[in-house]
């Protein structure tokens, strides 16, 4: 009977999660997500007790000493007895506490609990009156004697290795430290969820404050920047990291959970929507932030709540070269041109369509008849066989415009500034290429960037998801640093394409994209994903690889080429998170979480 019924339970999440995500998704998670929601994986994301044992023994006396920095503001007692608890159960006690209260005097209990700690390293202060969280934060930071300081909410709770773990890193030389996080309500050693972060990636911030909890910084930077600033309330911690971030030598993200974050009513961790001077205060950040590194644009509303988009200054009218390979296939090359004429804004474009071994009369009257009608679309033949890296080298020897894109012929536009979109992160000095927002034709996801090591080898973001999600800690709908983007829509600089020597042709199908990429990225660009320029790619979902005979050969060949070149790096994506599964493309939990060190 309990098997029945736990049968039944997981049906009913399945389908659930198969009317929100569509079909793809939900299969591609439902034998990860759905159990593990079922199964309770009480304290999953906990150090083994063995670990804290060993971190105590640990000779760390030259490590920094930590200080966790709190306001206290008429605190839930059950809430601020189990933080205190979490910090006085910490393996690291090279450490404190440091309490600003606020409370009024109908809530005169924080003092009196706080008090029967009696513990030396708490530092408590109490103060006149409430002069919002960003002041008094900064009250409890003046408190700190410790040489890092770390920021942590009233009414959450902090793993046990949690101060370890930002020692580690600092005494490492760190100087800007952010770890991964769990949700709870209830009982925080069953949380509803993990937030498995990426590495770094400053366009991501300014898309959402997908840092969070829990950050450490040398106490110095921290009084340089100048401290939390009350303007900012609401966001003031995203203010913070960007003044911090701007600056810092060696960022450090620890890919462990170190924070429990309470979900509450009022709670920011649940949501932003009661809460709209956190969107005014975070967009004024983002502000400040572009204007302190020199760049024009401004922040507006995202596609969601907590999110953002920066709308970045163009400079000038470069002239876009849209380069399309093509061998017959003329009905999908005309949904294509058709997409690109109709609706593109972008007043300065060409297009070269770069002819591949046609057979069919059909096609080459399609492009006359094209070419008669568009003064800026070219037809040039390339003779070889077929081999997508050489054809696009191919294409761009014959491109005039500043800046190339890629794309398929099975391409269809949807957004009409989709050029805009692309070449206003294109044109940043540190950018190497722009992906785009693809979908099949059911309105599912087929790319949303590119992350090494699935499968293996790569594979695509939230593929088949549905249209219109947000994704995983929205990375659906936010810019933000991949490893790689997909070649069916990607531009880059031409400048850039020539300082890498374009596709490696030794990649005639398989990953020339994945490749380019990793080459832009060790020239030191970065690769972004926008989910602000749309399009349908209209290949088939059952389509799979190339399975048989040469076919196979050549792509096992091409694998291998991938391997060979990039080793064992490709398993770990830095825009992506080891304890994230890399058999599926759907942000899942890996079956059994890793054991990672701090600053690795």
């Amino acid at each position: 009977m309990q098997r029945l019924k736990r049968f039944s339970e997981l049906g009913k999440l399945f389908f659930k999660m198969l009317r929100e995500d569509g079909v793809g998704f939900t299969l591609g998670r439902a034998a990860g997500f759905a159990r593990r929601r079922l199964r309770s994986k009480k304290g999953r994301f906990l150090p083994p007790r063995a670990e804290l044992e060993r971190e105590r023994r640990e000779d760390t006396s030259r490590w920094p000493k930590i200080s966790i920095c709190t306001a206290l503001y008429n605190t839930d007692p059950q809430y601020l007895k189990e933080f205190l608890s979490s910090f006085l159960n910490q393996s690291y006690e090279n450490s404190e506490l440091c309490l600003a209260d606020a409370s009024d005097s109908d809530h005169a209990y924080v003092r009196q609990i706080v008090a029967d700690c009696r513990s030396e390293r708490i530092r408590y202060q109490r103060l006149d009156r409430n002069a919002g969280i960003s002041e008094n934060t900064n009250a409890a930071a003046k408190l700190a004697t410790g040489s890092y300081l770390a920021l942590a909410d009233h009414d959450d709770i902090l793993s046990p290795n949690a101060c370890y773990e930002l020692a580690k890193a600092a005494s490492e030389g760190a100087d800007f430290i952010y770890s991964d996080e769990a949700l709870f309500s209830g009982d925080y050693l069953r949380p509803r969820t993990g937030h498995f972060k990426p590495d770094y990636s400053p366009y991501y911030l300014r898309g959402c404050n997908y840092i969070c909890h829990i950050a450490a910084f040398p106490a110095e930077r921290f009084w340089e920047v100048g401290g939390l600033r009350a303007e900012f309330d609401g966001s003031q911690d995203h203010d913070l990291f960007f003044r911090l971030t701007e600056t810092a030598k060696k960022i450090c993200h620890i890919p462990r959970v170190l924070y429990y974050w309470r979900l509450h009513e009022g709670s920011t961790s649940g949501g932003v929507e009661t809460k709209p001077y956190v969107t005014a205060a975070a967009k004024r950040a983002i502000d400040a932030h572009l204007e302190r590194v020199g760049v024009a644009g401004q922040a507006e509303d995202g596609l969601f709540p907590s999110t953002y988009r920066v709308n970045y200054e163009i400079t000038g009218e470069p002239l876009v070269s849209i380069l399309i390979p093509n061998m017959d296939h003329v009905e999908e090359l005309s949904r294509c041109l058709m997409s690109i004429y109709t609706k593109t804004s972008w007043p300065r474009f060409e297009v070269i369509i770069i002819e591949n071994n046609s057979t069919q009369a059909e096609t080459f009257r399609f492009y006359e008849e094209q070419q008669s009608v568009h003064d800026n679309l070219r037809v040039e033949r390339y003779e070889g066989g077929f081999n997508f890296s050489a054809i696009n080298n191919f294409g761009r020897r014959a491109a005039r415009g500043e800046y190339l894109v890629l794309l398929n012929n099975d391409i269809e536009i949807i957004t009409p500034d989709w050029i805009e979109q692309m070449l206003m992160l294109a044109q940043q000095p540190d950018v190497g290429a722009v992906g785009a927002m693809l979908y099949y034709p059911d309105d599912t996801i087929q790319h949303a960037g590119v992350i090494t090591g699935l499968g293996g080898y790569a594979g695509h973001s939230h593929k088949y998801a549905k249209r219109g999600h947000s994704g995983y800690l929205f990375r659906l709908s936010t810019v933000q640093e991949f490893s790689a983007v997909t070649a069916a829509m990607l531009m880059v600089g031409a400048a850039d394409y020539d300082r890498i020597n374009g596709l490696d042709e030794e990649f005639t199908v398989a990953f020339n994209d994945v490749d380019f990429c990793l080459r832009l990225r060790w020239a030191g660009l970065r690769i972004l994903f926008t989910p602000f320029s749309e399009a349908y790619h209209c290949e088939s979902k059952s389509r799979g690889q190339d399975k048989r005979g040469a076919a196979k050969e050549r792509f096992e060949g091409e694998q291998a080429r991938l391997k060979e070149r990039y080793g064992d790096g490709l398993l770990h994506d830095p825009f992506y998170n080891p304890n994230l599964t890399l058999d599926r493309e759907d942000f899942s939990e890996a079956a059994v979480l890793p054991k990672y060190r701090a600053g690795r």
